[in-house]
């Protein structure tokens, strides 16, 4: 049997990480200026991390949701309160795709609705209504295609308001920072007016906090820099910090029902210790801050470049806009310069490093993307 053939890989086999660097079979060290895809939120083998999973499986790994898991409580518990969602209920899954098919049946389920709302560029995953919700037909097969997305541009305040109106919308479902679309940012007076629309007219606002969240922008989520309260939050990537899981914070306007969600390995013991290492991490380190501190110093340096078309980002979630394509930019990073990044579409570097990026490496990359550039 071989690998189903579906990405474009780099002939690069990294087998090691530490912090913000990972090291290649050859031992060749490399500056992750991308997480993996915005996963790796307090760094890689941080060391509280590896000691709390170790300590875990050595103890149990996994048991099923058919009885009492109390370190689900306490992600609960912790997560409510460092996000300062503390009254919203939660629950647990394995991935981000997982996290948004859940909260559109939850809206659905509560709103007797089936047309949603999304934005033009968005991605909200690969399964079934994920993959509906998500702006690129190149990856909706026809049985995910079953008419129940509306697309619109994002910030069209009037657009927005033209579909809300018609009252038939289950869920609008946005992200809070576009990460596959660019580092597109909707503006805070699209958002509140976004907020309003959806409370008068019985829809649900879905926030899409996958990538956004969990920190990266500065705040816990990316939607808190506009001051709104969504009605569901979904959450994946930085929670586990490499392990598998996802979460739905839910307003206490939803009833649960038995039966209603349901997931095999979801909230696992495993996976529980992985999120409260990384809520432990997050607080002790003042990552958040970090975030924050260090994204404003990069977003600043970066505007320097006169080779950089646009910059866009907040906190350490950021895109480099380039005039032209920015594939061997990028492929220079990596092979020359030994920096991982992101990409998105033909013109765009993304970076989404771990939240524990220093100043000195981001001086570090700054050199090495000088190079490149000059």
């Amino acid at each position: 049997m071989t690998l189903f053939d579906v990405y474009p890989l780099f002939d690069i086999n990294i087998v090691k990480g530490k912090g913000c660097h990972v090291w290649d079979e050859n031992g060749t060290e490399y500056l992750d200026l991308y997480g993996g895809h915005a996963v790796i939120s307090v760094g890689h083998a941080h060391p509280h991390y590896v000691e709390m999973i170790s300590n875990q499986v050595a103890t149990l790994g996994f048991y099923s949701n058919s009885v009492i898991n109390k370190l689900q409580q306490e992600v609960a518990a912790r997560l409510g309160k460092l996000s300062g969602y503390d009254n919203y209920s939660l629950f647990l899954i394995n991935s981000g795709a997982e996290a948004n098919e859940n909260a559109l049946k939850l809206a659905s389920f509560h709103t007797g609705r089936t047309r949603v709302i999304s934005f033009s560029k968005a991605f909200h995953g690969r399964t079934s209504l994920a993959v509906e919700a998500t702006d690129n037909p190149k990856i909706i097969a026809p049985i995910n295609a079953n008419g129940h997305i509306t697309y619109l541009p994002l910030n069209d305040t009037e657009a927005m308001k033209a579909e809300l109106a018609k009252g038939d919308v289950c869920a609008v479902i946005i992200e809070g920072i576009q990460g596959v679309g660019g580092i597109q940012i909707p503006t805070t007076e699209f958002m509140q007016e976004l907020r309003k629309a959806c409370t008068e007219h019985g829809t649900v606002l879905i926030l899409d906090e996958i990538q956004s969240g969990y920190g990266r922008s500065g705040k816990f989520f990316a939607h808190q820099h506009t001051g709104i309260r969504p009605d569901i939050i979904t959450v994946a990537k930085g929670i586990g910090n490499g392990f598998p899981m996802a979460g739905v914070l839910i307003n206490p306007m939803f009833k649960p029902a038995y039966g209603m969600l349901g997931t095999t390995f979801g909230g696992n013991h495993l996976a529980c210790a992985a999120a409260l290492a990384v809520m432990d991490v997050i607080e002790k380190e003042k990552l958040v801050e970090n975030a924050a501190n260090i994204g404003n110093y990069l977003l600043d340096e970066l505007k320097k470049f006169p080779q950089i078309k646009e910059v866009r980002g907040c906190g350490l979630m950021i895109g480099m806009e380039f005039a032209g394509p920015a594939k061997e930019i990028r492929n220079r990073l990596i092979h020359e310069q030994h920096v991982f990044t992101g990409a998105s579409g033909t013109n765009v570097i993304r970076l989404l490093p771990p939240l524990c990026l220093s100043k000195a490496e981001a001086d570090e990359f700054l050199n090495r993307l000088r190079k490149v550039l000059d």
